[in-house]
């Protein structure tokens, strides 16, 4: 579900492909840096959202939910091991307002950060649905940030969404008792 998006992203950004093309121009045409914009893209900041999910897996630790807890910390110790060399590998260059910054935007860190740390929050304290809408239109404010700010280009944050979103379905699944279950040996 998540790989298709970030396949294509990966491909149309490496290969300078015609979606590459419209995503700079959208890019260009949403810079308008405010104060509104600031807020949501740094909202992203590891500082702020890593935090979030602390207190997320510190709640489950006290519930006794420890494998939902571990996943959660070990999506969010994934992003930058997986982050990191996906960047380095792909080398986009960043937007006109990161002009001499290391030519390393692809996934966007900071989306990817946010997206994890707030959604498996809410995966770990949350039963209802309603809790992730909210944090998935949460992250929408963020990746707008990114690209408003001219931090990052359009395809940036939804590969890092894509990224997420993997991460993110793997928590969801041992939080629904998926993985890691003993197994009943069947009667009989």
């Amino acid at each position: 579900m998540f790989l298709v998006p970030l396949v294509v992203t990966t491909w149309q950004v490496a290969a300078h492909g015609p979606l590459r093309a419209l995503d700079e121009r959208l890019g260009r045409a949403a810079y308008a840096p405010s104060g509104a914009a600031h807020f949501f893209a740094d909202l992203g900041n590891a500082s702020v959202a890593v935090p979030v999910l602390a207190v997320a897996v510190g709640f489950a630790l006290w519930r006794r939910q420890w494998r939902t807890a571990a996943a959660g910390a070990l999506a969010m110790a994934a992003v930058p091991a997986v982050v990191v060399p996906f960047k380095a590998l792909v080398g986009r260059v960043g937007p006109p307002a990161m002009a001499g910054a290391p030519h390393e935007f692809f996934p966007s860190g900071h989306a990817a950060t946010a997206a994890v740390a707030y959604g498996a929050a809410a995966l770990l304290l949350c039963r209802r649905r309603v809790w992730l809408w909210a944090v998935a239109l949460l992250n929408v404010a963020v990746g707008f940030g990114l690209v408003r700010c001219g931090y990052h280009w359009p395809l940036d944050v939804v590969g890092a969404w894509a990224l997420s979103g993997a991460l993110l379905m793997c928590v969801a699944r041992v939080r629904a008792g998926g993985w890691f279950v003993p197994t009943r040996p069947s009667p009989g």
